[in-house]
């Protein structure tokens, strides 16, 4: 369970550090099939692409971001929780946060992200296709989770 004093709020700037190191903590876990080449590179986009566009809502305990999920309307462009954060309820919690703004969710996951799937599909997410990543040629599952 989420500690008191936890909550759920825009993103701002001053978070971009907290929230780069959150990714790339649970990217290292969740993606071990992805080199720290790519990491490191994608980590830059993060800062210099990602963020500046999406619409980020962030999980702060203590001072600190714990986690984060990133929306373009309904897609979820990225959902991370700091990996000594995770199964607490965060990642559902900024879910919830985000069906509440926008209804049905979209995401995409790699095939080979365990820890994503498995938390996806125990949210309620169904699969609707499934195709090549253009960037690493890895299997990637299209997701959905109605608005009710």
């Amino acid at each position: 369970m989420p500690r008191a004093g936890s909550a759920i709020r825009p993103y701002r700037t001053a978070d971009l550090e907290d929230v780069l190191r959150v990714w790339l903590d649970a990217s290292r876990i969740a993606h071990p099939f992805l080199s720290a080449e790519f990491l490191l590179a994608e980590r830059e986009t993060i800062r210099d692409v990602h963020l500046p566009s999406a619409e980020s809502l962030v999980w702060v305990e203590a001072g600190q971001v714990r986690g984060f999920i990133s929306l373009l309307g309904n897609q979820v462009g990225g959902l991370f929780v700091s990996p000594e954060h995770q199964g607490r309820g965060i990642g559902t919690r900024l879910v919830d946060a985000a069906r509440a703004r926008h209804g049905a969710l979209e995401v995409e996951v790699f095939k080979e992200n365990a820890i994503g799937r498995a938390f996806y599909a125990k949210y309620g997410f169904a699969e609707l296709r499934e195709h090549l990543d253009e960037a690493t040629g890895r299997p990637v599952l299209q997701l959905r989770c109605s608005a009710s």
